[in-house]
């Protein structure tokens, strides 16, 4: 703040002092009204994430745990995960599911958005019964189509049978490449709404006279579609699909309510190995370095989601 000028004999001087009350008070009220913000990031993001990191690097199990007991151990734990064979298993079938999920409903998502682009009567109503899929709590979802897939009075099952597509009931959930692919298909339910509503808003952003004159100039809808719309949906697109990565990748309740990551680890993905790790065989230690390992991929997506959101920005 400018308080005072001196004129020697060279030229002006300008003399600088510290805020103004009236700036200190703003500078208290923005750390007052952002403290909850930040005791909330501190207590359930900071705390936990570098307690995490600590119990990593230790012998902690179910025993030593409680007592206190637990001592380091050089970060052996990362060796003894790296080495395990379900672990790396985990990491197979995490980037089968989260690739089959993402395209999937990148694909579908892209497609319905295309079709409520337009107006038409119903079209808020049919809207928001497809986001229904997203609203839902995962274990909701995911215990409806653990019913919908049940070998025995499964819906599914009755009406390939009812319609003369299978002789016997498919057990769903109890044979590895079925399970799968139930989970898969379940979680399409939920991430096809959230891909849609998120490029509905990028595909109304679009001037409807690039469309006129591109008619005009004899362009047909296909034409259109890889000349206009997919271009300019290119930053919205990277969104989606990045967001879609950490959301498919981190998915633990809707596969645990179905299937507990079986039969015989066929559905176990990174967050249910460390789970098992951590609360089924109580190795507190390796299902720290579990999840730790598990960190890195969101980490990095999430850092090029950011960048991706500024270059945006800049534009």
């Amino acid at each position: 703040m400018v308080t005072d000028t001196e004129v020697s004999v060279g030229k002006p001087r300008v003399i600088k002092t510290g805020r103004t009350a009236s700036e200190k008070r703003m500078v208290r009220l923005g750390l007052t009204l952002a403290a909850p913000a930040i005791i909330y990031i501190v207590v359930f993001l900071a705390f936990p994430l570098f307690y995490n990191l600590f119990i990593s690097a230790t012998d902690a199990n179910g025993a030593n745990l409680v007592q206190g007991t637990f001592h380091f151990n050089n970060f052996e734990n990362y060796k003894v995960t790296i080495a395990d064979p379900n672990f790396w298993n985990s990491v197979k079938l995490s980037i089968i599911f989260t690739l089959a999920c993402l395209i999937t409903q990148y694909i579908f998502g892209f497609a319905a958005a295309l079709f409520f682009r337009k107006p038409f009567w119903g079209n808020g109503f049919i809207r928001a019964i497809l986001l229904v899929g997203w609203i839902l709590p995962p274990v909701v979802t995911g215990t409806i189509f653990r019913w919908l897939f049940d070998s025995d009075y499964g819906v599914i099952n009755y009406g390939l049978q009812s319609l003369g597509l299978i002789d016997e009931p498919i057990k769903w959930l109890t044979v590895g490449g079925t399970a799968l692919f139930s989970v898969i298909f379940a979680n399409l339910w939920v991430g096809i709404p959230f891909n849609m509503l998120l490029l509905l808003s990028g595909l109304q952003s679009i001037d409807d006279s690039l469309y006129e004159a591109a008619e005009v100039d004899g362009a047909n809808k296909w034409q259109q579609f890889w000349k206009i719309t997919f271009p300019m949906m290119k930053p919205v697109s990277i969104s989606v699909l990045l967001l879609g990565v950490i959301n498919t990748y981190k998915v633990f309740d809707l596969i645990f309510t179905m299937t507990k990551g079986g039969p015989v680890n066929a559905t176990e993905t990174l967050p249910l190995y460390t789970y098992n790790e951590t609360y089924r065989l109580f190795e507190f230690g390796n299902g720290a370095a579990a999840s730790t390992l598990t960190l890195i991929l969101p980490l990095v997506l999430a850092w090029f989601y950011v960048r991706s959101l500024r270059e945006e920005d800049a534009l």
